[in-house]
């Protein structure tokens, strides 16, 4: 299989990968984008013309970014809560261009769980994306050329998804295993809305932000940002190099869901703006998707776990 390959390097930013795109009459969900990488895909969406909803747990938050583009709004989902994900998609009305999943929590410090039972990073990361993919589908089969987009991680490089004991019910809880499980089904989630909805024109991929200084890193200690060469020994934070600013991290997110060099492209995962190469995940492995993160059984057998959670 060729690679999709564009001319965007990993400094481009998410404005610069859809310059002269215009998305005017076009509708996009980007869920958590009042900070962080969200705010950064809702800016360059939003100024190349598309109507931007902000789905987050409390729309205040995105006043001021509502107030930057008149033709955003703002609207309450918590993804946590399935009866919050339902009330979402019930109220939703015409087609939709783009779905794009970025919300996310990393590396919770201790086992919490939804009213599902649910661990709680694989809840937000992955169930609630995949009820709310699956509520809001009959809208997107009414759009054009409709996208999903789901941000993943490089975490998924480090675990598969653990059919065994998925909620850390009988294994230890670890925060790191637990999130790459999450970014893990994340990928998953894409191939199998890939597997399944083709035929009906809508396209699904996912991505890897890279290294960037969000609050998505808040539950981090010192040692472990210290670990990462983000953090000094007083606690300040400092950048590497390989580190990308949130207009930069966005890009690849923005490329998926909104570049024509996209058109048609499903089931794959981009990092640095170009698909990357499926390789053996592993604990020295730095790049690449994980032969289990894009495993179409894996995928079949995730969506038949949580497809009798969500209904």
């Amino acid at each position: 299989m060729t690679l999709t390959t564009t001319s965007f390097g990993m400094r481009a930013t998410a404005a610069e990968v859809i310059d002269g795109v215009d998305l005017s009459g076009r509708r996009m969900i980007v869920t958590g984008g009042s900070s962080g990488l969200g705010v950064e895909t809702v800016r360059a969406l939003a100024g190349a013309g598309a109507e931007v909803t902000i789905a987050i747990r409390n729309p205040v938050d995105a006043e001021p970014l509502v107030g930057e583009f008149p033709g955003t709004r703002a609207v309450a989902l918590d993804l946590a809560d399935l009866a919050s994900v339902r009330a979402f998609c019930d109220a939703w009305t015409g087609p939709l261009d783009g779905l794009v999943a970025n919300a996310g929590v990393m590396m919770l410090p201790t086992r919490q769980v939804d009213a599902q039972g649910w661990e709680m990073q694989l809840s937000i990361n992955y169930l609630g994306h995949f009820a709310l993919a699956l509520g809001l589908r009959t809208a997107l089969e009414a759009a054009e050329q409709p996208r999903v987009v789901v941000v993943s991680s490089g975490a998924q490089l480090r675990a598969g998804f653990d059919f065994d004991d998925p909620q850390f019910e009988r294994r230890a809880y670890d925060p790191f295993v637990a999130y790459a499980q999450s970014k893990t089904a994340d990928v998953l989630l894409t191939v199998g809305i890939s597997r399944r909805w083709a035929e009906h024109g809508i396209t699904a991929n996912a991505c890897a932000p890279g290294w960037i200084h969000t609050n998505l890193t808040r539950h981090l200690d010192q040692a472990t940002m210290q670990a990462f060469g983000a953090m000094d020994a007083e606690g300040n934070l400092i950048t590497p190099d390989y580190y990308k600013t949130p207009a930069q991290g966005a890009s690849t997110t923005v490329l998926l869901a909104a570049s024509p060099l996209l058109d048609g492209v499903t089931g794959r995962y981009f990092e640095d703006n170009q698909e990357a190469e499926v390789v053996d995940g592993g604990p020295e492995v730095m790049a690449g998707v994980a032969k289990w993160s894009v495993d179409p059984d894996a995928a079949d057998r995730l969506w038949d776990y949580a497809l009798p959670v969500v209904r």
